[in-house]
C-alpha cells in the first residue's frame, strides 16, 4: 500500500530559485573582480583620484528606481492598477537615467585624465561599472517586459503574475545593492 504524503512547507517557487542560483553566480563574479582590483592595486603602479561626482548622483537615481518599482510592486497587490503602473514606468525611466549618468561618470573621468587603457586604476573602475551597467541593462529589459504585460493584459492579480513581478523586484534591489557595494568598493579601495 502506497501512502503519499504531502509536506506543505512552504518553498520558494522554482524560477525564483533559479534566480537567485543566478544572483549569487553574479555575485562570485563581482567578488572576484574586486578581489583582482585590490591584487593588482598592490602590485604598484597605481594612480589615486577623486571619485566622480556623477556616480554619486547614479547611486541616488538607482536607489530612487528601486523604490519606484517597490512601490509599483505594492499597488498591484494592493490591486490599484493606474497607481502600480505609473511607478513602473517611473522606475524604468529612472534605470535608463542610472545608465545615462554612468556614461557622464566615465566622461568625467576621462576629463579628469583617466582613460580607459590609461591607468590600471582607472580601467578597473570603467571595467567593473560597466559591466555594472550590463547587468542593469538586463533589469530594464525585465521592467520593460512588465510594463508590456502591464499594458497588454488584463488586470488581475494571480500567483504566478505575483511571482514574476517579484522575480523582477529581486533582481532590481540586487543591482541596486552591488552599485551600493561598488561604489562603496571604490570609496574604499582607492
Amino acid at each position: 500500500m502506497n501512502v503519499a504524503i504531502t509536506d506543505r512547507k512552504a518553498t520558494m517557487h522554482s524560477k525564483r530559485f533559479g534566480l537567485w542560483i543566478g544572483l549569487g553566480s553574479i555575485t562570485m563574479m563581482f567578488v572576484a573582480l574586486t578581489s583582482a582590483y585590490i591584487v593588482r592595486r598592490s602590485a604598484g603602479n597605481w594612480m589615486d583620484f577623486r571619485l566622480p561626482n556623477m556616480f554619486f548622483i547614479s547611486t541616488i537615481v538607482i536607489l530612487a528606481s528601486s523604490i519606484a518599482l517597490e512601490m509599483s510592486y505594492r499597488s498591484f497587490v494592493a490591486h490599484k492598477e493606474q497607481v502600480y503602473k505609473l511607478w513602473l514606468f517611473i522606475s524604468l525611466l529612472l534605470g535608463l537615467m542610472f545608465c545615462v549618468t554612468q556614461y557622464w561618470g566615465w566622461q568625467q573621468l576621462y576629463n579628469i585624465g583617466i582613460p580607459l587603457t590609461g591607468n590600471p586604476s582607472g580601467s578597473f573602475i570603467y571595467a567593473i561599472s560597466a559591466l555594472h551597467v550590463a547587468h542593469v541593462a538586463g533589469g530594464i529589459l525585465a521592467i520593460s517586459m512588465a510594463i508590456y504585460h502591464a499594458f497588454t493584459l488584463p488586470f488581475f492579480v494571480s500567483g504566478e503574475r505575483q511571482n514574476r513581478f517579484k522575480m523582477v523586484l529581486h533582481y532590481w534591489h540586487y543591482v541596486d545593492i552591488l552599485w551600493i557595494y561598488l561604489l562603496l568598493f571604490f570609496l574604499i579601495f582607492r
